[in-house]
């Protein structure tokens, strides 16, 4: 087994063997970032029976820690004019088992024994699950109001559940306080800071392009509240790119919940309306904010607020034509509809729209 890899600032360039922000408050990077030899394979060749591992030449993490996560469902989803990625079906029914399995290879590659970490439901479910495989102890941050479905996944993996009251800002103050206090012990498992969690969401990028024979979509359109999807999507098509395994990085776009919309109203102001239908991406503050906004100015994308009406009505599309989704899923092909209507995506483009969360998770 190689030595854990070790983190850089892209900002001030500190390096760390292990760290959960830089001194100087900038996300971290892993500093090595691996990329294969040679031109891709064939996509009829290429093994996929390890899952989103079958990827380790991309990966600066050692699978230790898996369930079998990865390899999606890519489906044609002719009513939207788009291909569906069915995140849905992974082990704790969202795709942030990509960020967990990576995240908790990454905790035991560095011996770590206990984590933290903050979540409204899904994030923390993941981290719960994957940290009981890996023989973790685990503590997760939730709001007050956090859904019964997702207590339940968190509880049912061993882990312990802290409620914290007000905002969702105040879980993660909360969940930080614990992490880094002088007596914790206790290691920060963060899917919006810890660069494991995005190395493993990147996957959804390989796969995504492996199942259309290395050719990427023109535009994907992905749900944004932390932007842990979004972003590591966009580093995994650029990965791809440069590796020369694809001729061009996709433009990403992003579905926010209005309201609740920082990337949004950075580029075209403030919404008027709410949206609570949405909530697993209710963030008003994206750690990773210029890094998102980077993202959409390096490809062409764009991030839109959509109100609760649309995002609603498109849950019961989605239902009635059999994906069981949960209510946040509905922003990104709501989005979808939207970008077509203002010319942003054109009607004969190829589009991938992943579909994040479960509805038995409701």
């Amino acid at each position: 087994m190689t030595d854990p890899t070790s983190l850089v600032c892209p900002s001030c360039g500190a390096e760390y063997e292990d760290r959960w922000r830089c001194t100087c408050g900038h996300p971290l990077e892993f500093a090595r970032q691996p990329r294969p030899d040679g031109p891709a394979p064939d996509p009829a060749a290429f093994d996929t029976r390890d899952g989103l591992w079958a990827f380790a030449d991309f990966l600066p993490v050692e699978k230790r820690v898996s369930l079998g996560e990865g390899m999606t469902p890519l489906q044609h989803a002719p009513d939207w004019d788009a291909e569906f990625k069915l995140e849905y079906v992974f082990p704790t029914g969202s795709f942030k088992d990509r960020g967990a399995t990576a995240t908790l290879s990454r905790a035991l590659e560095l011996g770590v024994d206990r984590v933290v970490e903050d979540s409204s439901g899904n994030a923390g479910a993941a981290i719960a699950t994957y940290a009981a495989r890996a023989g973790i102890d685990a503590e997760i941050y939730v709001p007050a109001s956090v859904k019964a479905s997702k207590l339940r996944a968190i509880e049912a993996a061993g882990a312990t559940p802290v409620r914290v009251e007000g905002s969702r800002e105040d879980v993660t103050d909360a969940c930080v306080e614990a992490a880094v206090s002088e007596d914790a012990e206790a290691w920060y498992a963060s899917h919006a800071w810890n660069p494991a969690f995005f190395a493993g969401t990147a996957t959804f990028a390989y796969e995504t392009a492996l199942q259309r024979d290395w050719e990427a979509p023109d535009a994907v359109v992905t749900p944004l509240g932390h932007g842990t999807l979004f972003l590591g999507a966009y580093r995994g098509f650029r990965a791809l790119k440069e590796a020369g395994w694809i001729d061009d990085v996709p433009r990403m776009y992003g579905a926010q919940a209005a309201g609740y919309a920082p990337i949004a109203a950075e580029l075209h102001g403030e919404a008027a309306s709410s949206n609570d239908v949405a909530d697993g991406i209710q963030i008003r503050d994206p750690v990773q904010k210029d890094a998102v906004l980077n993202a959409i100015e390096a490809t062409g994308g764009d991030a839109i607020a959509l109100s609760e009406a649309p995002v609603a009505d498109e849950l019961d599309r989605l239902h009635t034509a059999g994906f069981y989704t949960e209510p946040t899923c509905a922003v990104a092909p709501a989005a979808l509809a939207e970008l077509r209507d203002r010319g942003e995506i054109g009607e004969s483009e190829d589009v991938v729209v992943p579909l994040t969360g479960s509805g038995l998770k409701s």
